[in-house]
């Protein structure tokens, strides 16, 4: 029996009616009647879930290119997304014709506020533009009152006893697939219909009813390929499936006449006629009513499409059907300390933290991620074990046997007491139950546990358990290992979480090289020059890494890698999915900006936060909210989250640099409004870029005129400086191009030459300009007047035009240290104000400290040398140690006083103690050595070369509790003992002595220095003997000594040639 669309969903909840009729017919035994709209819901939920996931993306891609076209409904369309996003419109709700209706306006609405916006550029008439705004503002009212009556999920196929036999055999198609040559032959079949279809819906005068009825016809077509995918695998009728698809062919070539014939009359309207405008509407009620039934047509084709034999199948095409089995980060090999050291020092002092309240500890993170790895060699560790008498770890399996989760209080009670309670077989009773929680609390009030329990399927069976050890004051934990980046509720009062990260480059190196070593697996020769690429290609997924280890014992190399790319695709699809669920709008479109760095390409914190700040991807929620935080902030989300890996980190443990995990990328390259030079001759703009052939302005600003960013990666060694950047640049900006650029970022192009028309470009917000080793700026640069970033370190510009300080909005300045960068005097108006980054400056007698440096206070990053010996240097000393002194904002400091040879000279500085320093470098020989002995309690990273201290500064320094690296350099100490106090350094990671010739004795009390993973003793005259409480410590202490061969690094070092570019 055929049934008319128009008559199927009438009224809200026309699904709900269908689904209801659809049981009623089956329980009364007409079992094709209620096949039929089984299939024709299931049809319309497949077309329905395209529509919808369609227009979302198309949001977020306009929302990352155009986010402009929003201005004045920002919160209507954020509400209506939010909305859509929490009914399921890709998540778990019913896909509905209401709710494709829903989609398709919405859809509506986003085409027409790109309409406005291209209306703007053209700088069309204001009363054209308010109509379109009038109209935006109706259709998104209309939307609004749509949505709060969307059917709910309760629609949707149940899985009860009531439900039909043949419903179970209904085919869902896998999420990935490659096409069969049967989905090619339907391909070429359906291609130009839908073609025809995109072209009728590019008519600018197109109604909207018909564009809706267009948008599901083409929907519909859309799904036919996913119904249809994996058909290569089946044996089909090829009788049947020709006559089906000659039914198609039948159905596409008709539609095609009709669609094109409407085209043809609607051109020669639109020559004839003055009304047919942008915003004027054609409407075709014939058109209508043919779009419904090739509506019908196609729908009833997807539904009497060929179908597999669920029966036939042979066993080879079973096996292949069955998806590699994956327990959560069970490991295959045993758990290699190295690859998680950082993780399990961070859980172990929370553990053993001097806290007698109750605290869960969860280890959150992705699949694969080493969640239950950390946990076991948190659990196994000796500061653990002895700090924790009572520790247990019930299986979360062994509520199934008896089929009540409180079966796992028996195992606790079984681990702890060595008690084995009696229970029911049928269950555990009231009284049972009283019983278990009676003997837990007294338990627990006398002794301090520790219970890791590994993600149970559902936490409420454990609210008695956390009810009786909150209530414990000796300092028990819980460890809970989990998927979800969300806490219940009944964990936020005492939680302390550790997210779970990727493992880093060399982490994941280590765990491999571990992982072949224990599993006693050699690399196939084919393999050794692919290896650190293949294992950069897991992503830092401990899981995938150690698979490809095992894997690596088969002889079928093709088979491996095939199987690899199965298991990464399989573990990412959650984060894919959490991509678009649970991160903001601003958290997505950072994350996808991170698609726009070459391929393998180790990203710079500080280049990657600072663009995200220009390109106005991150925005502040409060006044005295710093931009910086909050980019640090989303930065340390995504991290966390298992969406961006740790590529490299610093000494003190901070993070470095970061990349895009290969299995991301392919589906974050959206943004087409900013220009990147991959220096692919493939790209169009390449010839442009690097004048290829002849380019005339004209052809530009087809291209260019509207790019907010422009990202130059060619890093190639020349000799001769880079003239196209200079010609590209200066044909853009005299072809109107480039106007609305904020980014220019040409880091480690070779001397790129600058154009003076640089200074139009107004909008600019970041100039990166580091290792360019350029010779000089453009005098226009003091009209780049929004300018935030200007980055010129590793460059040979020596001073600055004292325009600079006419730039206003500049927030970050990172001169040229090894150059000796100086700022011209300060002229009588203008003041750097906002700047927060001061880095490389090199201060003279001329430099203007007073009136000048001294003004700029909410510094937060400063970094300067001075020479200090000449006598008419002191003011100027003493001014700066002033200054820094004022720096109440002030996070990071490296100061260096040198002679003329570049060696150590005298360096006057104030007790620092007072300020919230994390990072202090200091060069010099110190007036004031008291101050070493009263630095902040935040310090996380410090540095001392030729201080020339004398009393041993270990006393006071290892009070600091949050000390993670410790560099003493030549000459910073001159005694010749050295004492580590018992328990001193809790946190203390890298600890490095340069030569410190003087040093003849070290003694490490027990209990000191437990952090400690890298060591370094090197160039000192007198040998000195590693601490046994060290030496110990092997292989988990890297313990590296070299002998004074080697004095030239040490000077080299003076000069201040070996730290990183990314400082």
């Amino acid at each position: 029996m055929e049934m008319e669309k128009g008559n199927m969903f009438q009224g809200i909840n026309s699904t709900l009616e269908m689904w209801k009729e659809a049981m009623k017919l089956s329980r009364e035994g007409r079992r094709e009647e209620a096949k039929e709209i089984f299939r024709k819901l299931a049809n319309s939920r497949g077309v329905a879930e395209l529509a919808a996931s369609r227009v979302i993306e198309k949001l977020n891609v306009v929302l990352i290119q155009e986010p402009g076209v929003l201005v004045g409904v920002e919160e209507d369309v954020h509400w209506i997304q939010n909305k859509l996003m929490r009914l399921g419109v890709i998540y778990g709700y019913d896909f509905t014709e209401e709710l494709m209706d829903v989609a398709y306006d919405f859809e509506d609405v986003i085409d027409d506020l790109l309409l406005r916006s291209a209306a703007k550029q053209r700088r069309v008439g204001n009363w054209e533009r308010c109509f379109l705004s009038f109209r935006i503002h109706k259709k998104l009212e209309m939307i609004k009152s749509k949505i709060p009556h969307l059917p709910p999920a309760e629609v949707d196929v149940p899985c009860s006893s009531e439900i039909p036999k043949y419903l179970e055999e209904m085919e869902w198609s896998p999420m990935f697939s490659l096409p069969s040559q049967n989905q090619l032959e339907i391909n070429t079949a359906v291609s130009p219909f839908k073609e025809k279809l995109s072209a009728l819906l590019d008519l600018k005068a197109l109604h909207p009813n018909t564009k809706k009825k267009t948008r599901r016809v083409l929907d519909e077509l859309e799904s036919l390929g996913c119904f249809l995918r994996g058909l290569e695998s089946i044996d089909l009728d090829d009788k049947a499936l020709m006559v089906w698809m000659e039914k198609l062919s039948d159905v596409s070539l008709s539609a095609m006449v009709v669609i094109e014939n409407f085209i043809n009359k609607n051109v020669q309207l639109r020559k004839r006629s003055w009304m047919v405008t942008s915003f004027g509407k054609l409407k075709s009620q014939k058109l209508v009513g043919e779009m419904d039934q090739l509506y019908a047509k196609i729908q009833n084709l997807s539904i009497t499409r060929p179908r597999k034999d669920s029966h036939t199948r042979s066993e080879p095409e079973l096996k292949k059907l069955d998806l590699t089995s994956f327990k959560d980060d069970q490991p295959i090999t045993e758990p290699d300390f190295n690859s998680f050291a950082d993780d399990v020092h961070a859980m172990t002092t929370r553990l053993v933290a001097i806290d007698k309240s109750f605290r869960v500890i969860p280890i959150m993170g992705m699949q694969g991620t080493g969640k239950t790895t950390l946990a076991k060699l948190v659990f196994n560790n000796e500061a653990v074990v002895d700090h924790f008498p009572s520790r247990a770890w019930p299986s979360t399996a062994a509520s199934s046997t008896i089929g009540d989760s409180r079966q796992i209080l028996l195992d606790i009670i079984k681990q702890l007491m060595n008690y084995k309670m009696p229970v029911s077989k049928y269950g555990v009773s009231s009284k049972e139950h009283d019983e278990m929680m009676q003997k837990l609390k007294a338990f627990f009030t006398d002794n301090r546990s520790l219970i890791v329990m590994d993600d149970p399927e559902d936490f409420n069976y454990w609210h008695d358990l956390l009810k009786v050890l909150a209530d414990t004051s000796n300092g028990s934990r819980l460890i809970w290992i989990t998927r979800k980046m969300s806490i219940p509720l009944n964990l936020e009062t005492k939680r302390d979480p550790h997210p779970l990260r990727l493992r880093a480059d060399e982490e994941s190196k280590a765990l491999f090289t571990y992982a072949l070593e224990t599993l006693k697996v050699s690399i196939p020769s084919e393999l050794e020059d692919m290896k650190e690429k293949i294992v950069r290609t897991c992503g830092g997924l401990p899981l995938l890494i150690v698979k490809f280890a095992e894997a690596l014992s088969h002889k079928d190399i093709s088979t491996v890698l095939q199987q690899l790319c199965h298991d990464q695709e399989k573990l990412w699809s959650n984060t894919l999915c959490r991509v678009y669920k649970d991160i903001s709008l601003s958290m997505r479109r950072c994350l996808f900006s991170l698609a726009l760095f070459p391929h393998d390409f180790d990203i710079p914190t500080r280049r990657l936060t600072a663009l995200w700040i220009a390109e106005g991807l991150v925005q502040t929620e409060g006044e005295n909210e710093a931009p910086e935080d909050v980019a640090e902030r989303c930065l340390n989300m995504l991290i966390a989250q298992g969406m961006v890996q740790v590529a490299n980190k610093k000494l003190n443990g901070n993070v470095k640099t970061v990349c895009l995990p290969h299995a991301l990328r392919q589906y974050c390259q959206c943004m087409i409004r900013c220009l990147v030079d991959h220096l692919d001759k493939d790209d169009i703009t390449f010839d442009h870029i690097h004048g290829g052939h002849n380019t005339s302005s004209t052809s530009l600003t087809r291209y260019y005129r509207d790019v907010l960013s422009f990202r130059s990666f060619d890093s190639r060694e020349k000799l001769e400086p880079v003239q196209y950047i200079g010609n590209f640049l200066e044909l853009c900006i005299s072809s109107s191009c480039f106007l609305l650029l904020q980014v220019l970022d040409l880091e480690n192009v070779f001397r790129p030459k600058l154009p003076q028309a640089l200074g139009q470009l107004i909008k600019l917000r970041y100039l990166g300009l580091r290792s360019t080793f350029l010779e000089k700026l453009p005098s226009s640069i003091s009209k780049l007047q929004n300018l935030q970033t200007l980055d010129i370190k590793h460059t040979n510009i020596n001073t600055l035009p004292n325009s600079i300080w006419e730039l206003q909005q500049l927030r970050h300045l990172y001169l040229s240290e090894g150059y000796r960068s100086k700022l011209k005097p300060q002229p009588s108006i203008g003041c750097l104000t906002t700047l927060q980054t001061l880095y490389g400056l090199f201060v003279d007698e001329e430099t203007p400290v007073r009136d000048g440096l001294t003004r700029l206070l909410n510094i937060r990053k400063l970094g300067l040398a001075m020479s200090s010996q000449r006598k008419a240097m002191s003011s100027q000393v003493e001014a700066v140690a002033e200054w820094v002194q004022n720096l109440k904002h002030l996070r990071s400091l490296r100061v260096k006083s040198i002679s003329e040879d570049y060696e150590a000279w005298d360096l006057e500085l104030k007790p620092l103690n007072h300020l919230n320093l994390s990072c202090i470098y200091l060069f010099g020989r110190l007036r004031n050595p008291s101050i070493v002995f009263q630095f902040p309690l935040s310090l996380i990273d410090l540095t001392l070369a030729g201080s020339e201290l004398i009393e041993d500064p270990m006393q006071s320094l290892d009070k600091l509790p949050n000390l993670r690296s410790l560099k003493l350099y030549a000459k910073s100490y001159m005694g010749k003992s050295m004492h580590c106090s018992r328990c001193g350094f809790p946190q203390l990671r890298v600890l490095k002595l340069w030569k410190l010739d003087q040093l003849e004795e070290w003694k490490v009390e027990k209990g000191a220095l437990q952090a400690l993973r890298d060591l370094e003793i090197r160039y000192s005259e007198r040998p000195l003997a590693v601490p046994k409480e060290l030496s110990d410590r092997s292989p988990l202490l890297k313990i590296d000594i070299v002998e004074p061969d080697q004095l030239s690094l040490v000077h080299n070092f003076f000069q201040g040639q070996t730290f990183s570019a990314d400082d």
